[in-house]
Formats: structure tokens, C-alpha cells, sequence
């Protein structure tokens, strides 16, 4: 009678061992995968590279994504960002020539319990010109200001911060103060429109009906990769 009561305990503390043990391996993938989605990530972009640009013979990529981020966390992410830079082939070379980004646009689903799926994600290459006049069309959509030449000329020597075009710790083009409900919006391309509220910069993807948000913190981030040195 005892054995008959102690049998099916036993048996629930194994299907608990079991499921513990499985949620433990679970938990170690997440924690060590994230070092492998970079890889992956940055083996992806390289192959967008080959197929798309033949003419790059020599260049760097890194990922802006990646650092100080979990696993779990990239599953909401809507827009991975590679920095790449050309560089002349020789002993031990630093990257010296022409700057890109490299847009990844990520869909629903991209990332699942079954691994990252590349072909969820939308590549979009921009050189330092395009992204000033990307950034020229937001400022025009974030501000009331309207001459191209003024807003290129702080947008070189500043960088854009949550209220404006910040210059020596000095606001110089101010942007619209809006609720976190508020957006405006411009059409700047066949593929894409800028959106502005207050917190970020909106790119919405005509052909996915998407809406992408870059926080302001990555906004900088490219700007500087830019334009920092200058």
C-alpha cells in the first residue's frame, strides 16, 4: 500500500527533474546564443555585401546591435545596423576609406524557438551623403527650419539629440516639442517614409507597411561613425 502511494510521487519528481533539466539547457542556450546571432548577423551581411556590391574588394563590417544585449531582446529587434568601412590592402590595415551602413530590416518572426531566419529580413546600403540627406528630410520634418545648406552645415558640425541639432552644448536647430502620441511625417523615397515624435526617428517601409524606429542613441551613433572625425 505504502509502495502504491510512493510510485506516482516518484515518478513526478522525475517529470520534474526532467522538465528542470530541460529548462536549465534552455536557459544555457539562450545565455551563450547571442555571440552566435552576431555571427550569423555579421555572415549575412557580408554574403547582402558580395552579392550586391562586387565592386568592394577590401572592407570592414561590425554590427551597432549586438553589444550588451540578450538574447530574448533581439527578438523585438526591428533594425540591425552594420557599420562598414573600405580599407587598402596591406600588412596590417586600418580601415581609411569610404564609410556605409548597412540597414537590415527585420520582419515578424525573424527570430522563433526555431533559430534566426534571414530571409525575414530587408537589406538597405546608405553611404554618408544619402544618410545626410535622410537626416535633412527628418530635421525638415522634426523643425519649422527649411533651408537645406543651413541644416547640412549644423548637422556637419553638430549631432542630433531629443530637442534639435546640438552644437557645443548649444541647441541651434530646435525640434517640435510633440506628445509621445504626436507624429509627422514626410515621403522621402519609393521605398520609405521619415516619421517624427519625440523619441525617435520612424522609418515606415512601403512595401511591408512597416514601422521601424531608430532610437536616438543609434541615430548618433551613425552620425558620429559619419561624421565624428571631421
Amino acid at each position: 500500500m505504502v509502495s502504491c502511494l510512493f510510485v506516482p510521487k516518484a515518478k513526478a519528481q522525475d517529470d520534474g527533474l526532467v522538465a528542470a533539466v530541460a529548462g536549465i539547457a534552455a536557459i544555457g542556450a539562450i545565455a551563450i546564443s547571442i555571440d552566435q546571432m552576431e555571427e550569423q548577423a555579421e555572415l549575412k551581411a557580408t554574403e547582402w555585401l558580395l552579392n550586391h556590391r562586387p565592386d568592394m574588394k577590401s572592407f570592414s563590417l561590425k554590427t551597432l546591435d549586438f553589444d550588451g544585449k540578450k538574447a530574448k531582446d533581439m527578438s523585438t529587434v526591428t533594425l540591425i545596423t552594420y557599420k562598414i568601412q573600405e580599407f587598402e590592402l596591406s600588412d596590417k590595415p586600418k580601415p581609411n576609406g569610404k564609410k556605409y551602413v548597412l540597414f537590415g530590416f527585420t520582419s515578424n518572426g525573424w527570430i522563433s524557438d526555431y533559430g534566426v531566419n534571414f530571409s525575414k529580413v530587408r537589406w538597405h546600403l546608405i553611404d554618408a551623403e544619402e544618410w545626410m540627406n535622410m537626416m535633412v528630410s527628418y530635421v525638415k520634418t522634426a523643425s519649422s527650419e527649411r533651408d537645406d545648406s543651413y541644416i547640412k552645415e549644423h548637422l556637419k558640425n553638430g549631432k542630433i539629440v531629443n530637442n534639435g541639432i546640438s552644437e557645443r552644448m548649444k541647441t541651434t536647430i530646435p525640434f517640435y516639442k510633440l506628445e509621445g502620441d504626436m507624429y509627422t511625417v514626410t515621403d522621402y523615397s519609393d521605398m520609405m517614409k521619415l516619421v517624427y515624435n519625440e523619441r525617435s526617428l520612424g522609418i515606415y517601409l512601403k512595401e511591408t507597411s512597416d514601422l521601424v524606429q531608430i532610437g536616438r542613441g543609434d541615430i548618433i551613433k551613425i552620425h558620429d561613425f559619419f561624421y565624428g572625425d571631421r
